[in-house]
């Protein structure tokens, strides 16, 4: 089990480097950030660009590693993303891992003037996304025409650091997600169970999620990949236990336990921020960080 953060881009950079260098200092694996435009109450608040932060993070950290949870192609393009990616990757010394899913509904969907795509709309643009993104990141020179995207002889030399190159991990609920994952993906990324965000139990939860480990293993199985070779990441903080979770060291403890059971590998937890959906006692949060794998072996 690997303990991860994510650390979300709202504080300028003069401040922000502080909280990532006390990352590594605590010994997470890896800090993450969200890759969005703006994001539901932090809106109207400072909110700076990820692969931007992430290219300061890696050069105020040096074993810790980073990357986006999650980006998706309601804003990007796979061939100016690909180039960014080979420079961040180059920047950290091949330490970025790539959070990367369909995308959603939010701010983000309509922000560069379009209409909202319809989930089937989502699905079929990430079914393309992902294959074309692998190949720019894994090939000198692209071309390549599909029915949402292009590219024509992208080059993206030298590439990527991390060999054959950098990880993806593939958020995925549904079928079609399942099986980019078990394709494409380095890592599985889940937050649980929406539909259990507000009224759901723990125990519902704990199903639903051991119900989406069951798919990957199918994914996997129909792919020829053996699922223990992906790493299974939950991002916290969406689940029916979200307000207790950083409550103290033995409530992380048991809620990580009933994860480990399941076969996740890789558990992130959201930085404190006073007076938000993550606000948390900060003492209590570096106090789980430093003590509570060790509780778990």
């Amino acid at each position: 089990m690997r303990l991860s953060t994510v650390i979300l881009p709202i504080h300028r950079w003069s401040e922000g480097q502080k909280t990532w260098r006390r990352a590594e200092d605590l010994g997470f694996h890896a800090a993450y950030t969200y890759d969005h435009l703006s994001w539901r109450s932090f809106r109207d608040g400072p909110w700076f660009g990820a692969l931007p932060t992430l290219t300061a993070a890696a050069t105020v950290t040096e074993r810790m590693r980073l990357g986006t949870l999650v980006t998706s192609p309601n804003f990007r393009h796979p061939v100016t993303l690909a180039k960014e990616l080979i420079s961040l990757d180059d920047v950290s010394g091949g330490r970025v891992t790539l959070g990367i899913g369909a995308g959603g509904n939010g701010f983000d969907a309509t922000v560069l003037g379009q209409e909202a795509w319809t989930p089937r709309e989502r699905a079929d643009r990430f079914g393309e996304f992902l294959p074309l993104l692998d190949r720019l990141l894994t090939e000198d020179a692209v071309t390549y025409t599909g029915a949402h995207y292009r590219a024509d002889e992208a080059r993206n030399i030298p590439g990527c650091v991390q060999r054959p190159r950098l990880p993806f991990a593939v958020a995925a609920t549904g079928p079609r997600g399942f099986k980019l994952a078990a394709r494409y993906g380095q890592a599985w990324v889940t937050t649980g169970d929406p539909k259990l965000f507000e009224e759901g139990t723990a125990e519902q939860s704990v199903e639903a999620l051991r119900g989406q480990v069951a798919k990957l293993g199918k994914a996997c199985a129909e792919a020829g990949r053996d699922v223990a070779s992906i790493d299974k990441v939950l991002l916290t903080g969406f689940t029916p236990e979200r307000s207790e979770l950083l409550g103290s060291v033995d409530a992380f403890v048991d809620f990580a336990g009933r994860h480990v059971e399941l076969g996740f590998t890789e558990l992130v937890l959201h930085w404190p921020i006073p007076e938000s959906d993550f606000a948390a006692d900060q003492s209590v949060f570096e106090k789980i960080a430093t003590e509570a794998l060790s509780q778990l072996r």
